[in-house]
């Protein structure tokens, strides 16, 4: 159900903690590069330029983001599935794992980090950056309206509840899955939005679209109307309007051979 139309509403907004987290990354001429979760690949271009890799994968789930993704450029490719099975592997073949907006689709964060560290050579990099902002009443009333008897039957129950943990506890899992040189912050993005309208617009590009996937036309329409009532009941008609998000950033590296 993702839109690559809808999500690039934002793009300027969505693209910033991509360029920051790249920021962060020390990796020079990696062999082997992946970015996981990749979208349209336009940043996986900017990633593999940028790093100077011989190799960078992107992954992505979504046949009609990857639509888009970039052709013909020297050692860039990009493949359609999701990340779990990149993680079931534990192969130590990747220089520097790269992730911008999509670990937190994926459950069992205190599982995670050991996956990612099995697919790192010694010396490897890991940097991600997920969003945070889920007690932000733009997701919250979304939790709220999925409860509600007549979408929780269609939806079976179903409430998307993401796994992302407190910053101090991944420097925690980081450091258990064995990675010495660390970073791992907290950032909030001051974003300046037309109104209020466009909080409605920002989740359709990302939250719900679990559950878009989940309804009929009809009865995510119906989800749609709730949510944006319920939303502005609790939130000023300001034009324009101030959105914090808050998203974790962190990088971390292997031990190399030599340490």
């Amino acid at each position: 159900m993702w839109d690559p139309t809808q999500y690039e509403k934002f793009k300027n907004e969505r693209s910033q903690p991509f360029f920051d987290l790249l920021g962060l990354v020390r990796s020079k001429n990696p062999a082997r590069v992946v970015d996981l979760g990749c979208g349209t690949g336009a940043l996986t271009k900017i990633l593999h330029e940028k790093t100077g890799a011989s190799s960078t994968l992107g992954i992505d789930s979504s046949a009609a983001m990857l639509e888009k993704a970039p052709r013909d450029v020297p050692g860039l490719s990009f493949e359609k599935k999701s990340i779990e099975p990149f993680l079931t592997a534990d192969d130590g073949t990747h220089d520097l794992i790269f992730s911008n907006a999509a670990l937190h689709w994926i459950e069992d964060h205190d599982a995670l980090f050991e996956k990612l560290a099995g697919r790192l050579t010694a010396g490897g990099e890991l940097a991600i950056q997920m969003p945070a902002n889920f007690d932000h009443v733009s997701h919250l009333v979304a939790d709220e309206v999925a409860r509600q008897p007549r979408f929780s039957s269609a939806l079976g129950g179903f409430v998307r509840k993401p796994p992302v943990l407190a910053p101090e506890r991944y420097a925690e899992l980081l450091d258990r899955a064995g990675f010495r040189d660390q970073s791992v912050r907290l950032q909030i993005y001051a974003h300046t939005l037309a109104s209020r309208d466009d909080l409605v617009e920002w989740v359709k590009g990302t939250l719900l679209t679990t559950y878009a996937e989940k309804l009929s036309a009809d009865a995510y329409a119906q989800f749609i109307a709730e949510y944006t009532h319920i939303l502005f009941e609790r939130t000023d008609d300001r034009r324009p309007y101030f959105y914090p998000f808050k998203r974790i950033l962190m990088r971390a590296s292997k031990p190399s051979a030599r340490t």
